[in-house]
């Protein structure tokens, strides 16, 4: 099978073309994306951590220099927020935030937050069994990161409705060449999103609370500060990435059990750990399948010079199955040790919401086994069309 990223047999199964991107070479040209595709383990670990690649270029050359179009007028929202978060930003404003950031979201902070998480996991899996099945991700895998991460930010209950369909619609930027119509609602959502948190910032400064936002505004080190957009954008980031990856990860992990049930029987009779289990989910089949940089000064892999102003696309879920980092890759073994997979990312850009994501994993893992120790599969699902960020569409399952 080719890579083919818009293809449904390819976005069902990308892993044979992973092994035979993987087997022809290190770095592979590909036409339609004018990308580099970077397929194994070691080069993806080794340029998450180069610093001659970077997120953005716009700390060091002008759209022209770099050899870039800038983006159209109408895309400025989407853009706006997009690149004031620390996920699209390079040092050191990526060093000045992230510092002003993590003073926020500190381990204890996240420490903090589970009881709430398992209770809530609790709750949202009671329901479910109360009900004898429905869609494991309405029900439990997409309302607790959501509440999470809400209640973290201090949003409040009334106002969570929408906080799902902006971050998927923002979201839906960050696939492989997005067309007109998706950024359109990107741009939509970008300025819905961008108007209700700067509304509940000037609150929290009249009247700080007991919670993310009001800790970002009164975060400062050496006299910096977050500006406005900055605190804006990092709301969103810690959002959207806050859930995304958990939401299509609980779903994905749950699918994979149902399609490999001595695995599943082991979890169920406690011969696995869960947060075990969690890691190697996480690896089998991982939640964002790409990650881009461009590069910022030129870079040889393998005898193959990719000349500053080109794009990499560094292949996670590829990584995570190469046998060279991995015995058996293809084979999910919830035991396992030795478990180097970077789902989570590497360097400077690596997930500062990881702690709390597995927290998450745990928890509604946790709580379905125990609640539910008969969770089966009802019904075939379908997977979303999207890539990048690879996800079902829903899980029917009945208890």
């Amino acid at each position: 099978m080719d890579f083919d990223p818009w293809s449904p047999a390819f976005v069902a199964d990308p892993y044979p073309a992973y092994a035979e991107l993987r087997a022809r070479g290190r770095v592979h040209w590909f036409e339609p994306t004018r990308q580099y595709l970077v397929p194994r383990h070691a080069d993806v670990s080794a340029l998450l951590r180069d610093r001659r690649l970077g997120r953005t270029y716009r700390h060091r050359f002008t759209h022209e220099e770099f050899g870039r179009t800038p983006p159209p007028a109408a895309h400025e929202p989407f853009h706006v927020l997009n690149d004031h978060g620390m996920l699209d930003l390079e040092p050191p404003d990526h060093t000045r935030i992230r510092r002003l950031v993590s003073k926020a979201f500190t381990p204890r902070t996240v420490e903090r937050l589970k009881p709430y998480v398992e209770r809530l996991a609790g709750e949202l899996v009671d329901a479910l069994v109360a009900e004898g099945g429905g869609d494991l991700l309405g029900a439990v895998a997409e309302p607790l990161p959501v509440a999470v991460i809400a209640e973290m930010l201090g949003i409040p209950e009334s106002d969570r409705a929408p906080l799902r369909p902006w971050s998927a619609d923002i979201c839906g930027m960050y696939e492989l060449n997005p067309g007109e119509e998706t950024a359109a609602r990107a741009v939509r959502a970008s300025d819905e999103f961008s108007a209700y948190l700067r509304q509940l910032i000037a609150e929290r400064r009249s009247a700080p609370g007991d919670d993310l936002i009001s800790a970002l505004i009164a975060a400062y080190d050496e006299g910096d500060r977050l500006s406005e957009q900055e605190m804006i954008s990092t709301c969103v980031l810690l959002l959207n990435a806050g859930h995304e990856a958990t939401v299509n990860s609980t779903v994905g992990g749950w699918w994979t059990l149902f399609r490999h049930p001595e695995q599943l029987a082991a979890l169920r009779a406690g011969d696995v750990g869960v947060p075990t289990a969690v890691e190697e989910l996480l690896r089998y089949d991982t939640p964002l399948q790409l990650f881009e940089r461009w590069v910022l000064d030129d870079i040889e892999i393998d005898g193959t010079t990719v000349p500053r102003g080109a794009e990499v696309a560094l292949l996670f879920g590829s990584a995570n199955r190469d046998t060279d980092a991995f015995d058996r890759p293809d084979t999910l073994d919830l035991s396992r040790r030795d478990n180097p997979h970077i789902s989570f990312g590497a360097g400077i850009h690596y997930c500062v919401g990881a702690p709390l994501a597995r927290i998450e994993l745990a928890a509604s893992m946790t709580a379905l086994l125990e609640r539910a120790p008969a969770l089966r599969l009802a019904k075939e699902p379908e997977r979303r069309p999207g890539f990048v960020i690879r996800g079902l569409d829903g899980l029917l399952v009945e208890v």
